[in-house]
C-alpha cells in the first residue's frame, strides 16, 4: 500500500480546505474574551458576515457549534411543539433535519423524492393549500449527498402567490458563502450555515441569520412562554435573546471559540474585501462546470451525475454515480492511497 506524502488534497464535501493565512490567523494564544479590546473583533465579524448572507437588515448569531446546532437554533427559537411544518426529503442531510423536527414534536409533513430529484413544487403547493396552518417551510438549498441545488426564490414566490404566512427556513450549510444566496431579496426568514465549508474554516461555528420581523416575533413569543406546562421548544445554549443582549456590547453569553473568530475575520477579508462575493460565486460555478464536463467526458465508462436536471446541479458538490457493479469505495480508496486525494463516499 502506498504511503501518502505531503499535504492531503482535501476534496470531500466538507470540511473544506483551510487556507494557510486563515490557519495563521487562528494560531494565537488564549485571551480574555471579557477584555475591553474584545468587542472590536466581535462587532466587526458580526457586521461583515452579514454580506455573506447578502443582508443589510438581518441579525447574525454565531454559535460555537456545527450546522446541526444552527438547525436546532432555527427551530427552537421560532416554533412550538405541535406546530405544523412542511419540508422535503432530498437526501441524507434533509433527512437528518426532518429527524430533528420529529424529535422536537413538530407535526412534520415530509415530502419524499428520489435521490437526485429537486423540490416537488406542485406537491408543495397542494400541501400549502390544504394546510393554511403550516407554520414553517423548511428547505435545504444544497443537498450535499445528492448535489441537488434548490431555487430558494422560487419557494418564496410560491408562498407569496398563495399568500401563505409560513416562515421560510433555509439550510445553507454547503451553499452559503459559495453560491448565490440573497437573504433580503428572497425574504428568507431564517438561514443557517456552518464554518467548515464555504467559509474556509474548521468545523465549530454555527451561523444563523434572521430577518427583523421574524426576530421580533420570536422575541415576543418568548415573553409568554410557560416552560413548565407549555409547548415551547426549550432553548438555552441557542437562545437568540441571550446573544442579542451580549452581542450589542461586543461579547457572547458564554465562552466563544476565539481562534475561530479570528479565522472567520481573515476568511471574510479574503472573500469580501479581496475577491468579492460575485466573483466567489462565479469561481465556484466555473470549477463546478469543469467537473461536470469531466464526468460527461467519462460517461462512456458509465459515470453520471446524480442530480438529474442540469439547472438543479450544485456548484459546490458534484455527486457522481458509478455504473452498476462498480465499487465506489475502491475508487475513493485508490484516490487516497495512491494520490493522497480525499474524496467523499456516498451516504
Amino acid at each position: 500500500m502506498a504511503v501518502p506524502h505531503g499535504r492531503n488534497f482535501l476534496m470531500v464535501p466538507g470540511p473544506s480546505h483551510v487556507p494557510d493565512r486563515v490557519l495563521r490567523a487562528m494560531h494565537r494564544q488564549s485571551e480574555d474574551h471579557r477584555s475591553l479590546d474584545f468587542p472590536k473583533l466581535t462587532q466587526d465579524v458580526l457586521e461583515d458576515v452579514k454580506e455573506i448572507f447578502q443582508t443589510k437588515e438581518g441579525t447574525v448569531f454565531l454559535f460555537p457549534a456545527t450546522g446541526t446546532g444552527a438547525w436546532e437554533s432555527a427551530l427552537a427559537n421560532t416554533l412550538c411543539r405541535g406546530d405544523k411544518v412542511l419540508t422535503v426529503r432530498l437526501g441524507q442531510f434533509s433527512h437528518l433535519w426532518i429527524d430533528m423536527m420529529v424529535r422536537f414534536g413538530l407535526r412534520t409533513i415530509a415530502l419524499d423524492v428520489g435521490w437526485g430529484e429537486g423540490l416537488p413544487y406542485d406537491r408543495m403547493e397542494a400541501e400549502l393549500r390544504a394546510h393554511p396552518d403550516i407554520k414553517a417551510v423548511c428547505v435545504v438549498q444544497n443537498e450535499t449527498t445528492t448535489g441537488v441545488y434548490t431555487d430558494i426564490f422560487r419557494v418564496r414566490k410560491l408562498l407569496d402567490s398563495l399568500r401563505h404566512p409560513a416562515l421560510l427556513l433555509v439550510d445553507g450549510v454547503s451553499s452559503i458563502g459559495s453560491v448565490e444566496f440573497q437573504m433580503d431579496k428572497w425574504r428568507v426568514d431564517v438561514a443557517v450555515t456552518g464554518s467548515q465549508k464555504g467559509l474556509m474554516l474548521p468545523a465549530g461555528l454555527g451561523l444563523v441569520c434572521v430577518r427583523p420581523a421574524t426576530l421580533k416575533k420570536a422575541l415576543d413569543r418568548e415573553k409568554g412562554i410557560d416552560y413548565v406546562n407549555g409547548s415551547a421548544l426549550p432553548s438555552v445554549f441557542f437562545a437568540w435573546r441571550d446573544h442579542l443582549e451580549q452581542n450589542k456590547l461586543g461579547y457572547f453569553p458564554y465562552t466563544p471559540s476565539i481562534p475561530l473568530l479570528y479565522g472567520l475575520s481573515e476568511a471574510l477579508t479574503m472573500l469580501l474585501k479581496e475577491e468579492g462575493m460575485q466573483n466567489v460565486w462565479a469561481r465556484h460555478h466555473r470549477m463546478a462546470e469543469g467537473v461536470r464536463r469531466a464526468v460527461g467526458a467519462w460517461s462512456h465508462a458509465g459515470l453520471s451525475i446524480c442530480a438529474r436536471i442540469p439547472s438543479e446541479r450544485s456548484d459546490t458538490v458534484t455527486t457522481v454515480m458509478v455504473p452498476e457493479g462498480a465499487d465506489a469505495t475502491k475508487i475513493v480508496t485508490i484516490a487516497y492511497q495512491k494520490y493522497n486525494l480525499s474524496l467523499g463516499g456516498g451516504l
